[in-house]
């Protein structure tokens, strides 16, 4: 009798969590997403500098198109960007959850970490680091970052 009732409560308990979940993915939906710099290709829009959705700001790859073609100098060139598009977003740096960076070589892994320590205050944001396939980073950057934040 007493497992039943423990069950019951179980039961109830997961479908409160259900309904709530369910209602509060309603009201994502419902929100209406804000893009920023909107990049258009042949007079189509193809992708947004960054994009808000209720208190969350996804900030596309930003790279660094210009000399010296050296990879303290373009990761410094763009985390800056990085951090231009967060604040127009309201963010900032220390509010960045998660990083992805595009290397257009691994070798390049030591000299890139010697720039981006610190950036994101004394409790950085998880990172994903690849190195990009044959063909390289788009642009000519040696390294290109997206990253998402909270607001």
């Amino acid at each position: 009798m007493e497992r039943r009732s423990i069950v019951k409560k179980m039961l109830a308990s997961v479908a409160g969590i259900s309904v709530f979940g369910l209602a509060k993915a309603n009201m994502v939906q419902a929100e209406e997403k804000e893009v920023n710099n909107v990049t258009e290709y042949q007079d189509v829009p193809l992708f947004s500098g960054s994009t808000k959705l209720g208190n969350m700001v996804f900030v596309a790859g930003k790279g660094a198109h210009e000399a010296p073609f050296e990879i303290k100098s373009h990761t410094d060139v763009v985390l800056k960007e990085l951090e231009k598009e967060l604040i127009k977003a309201g963010s900032s740096m220390e509010k960045v959850l998660k990083v992805n960076v595009y290397l257009n070589d691994i070798a390049d892994y030591k000299g890139m970490n010697e720039v981006y320590k610190g950036r994101f205050g004394k409790n950085p944001p998880v990172r994903t680091t690849v190195a990009v396939a044959k063909g390289g980073v788009p642009g000519d950057s040696l390294v290109e970052m997206d990253c998402i934040a909270y607001i």
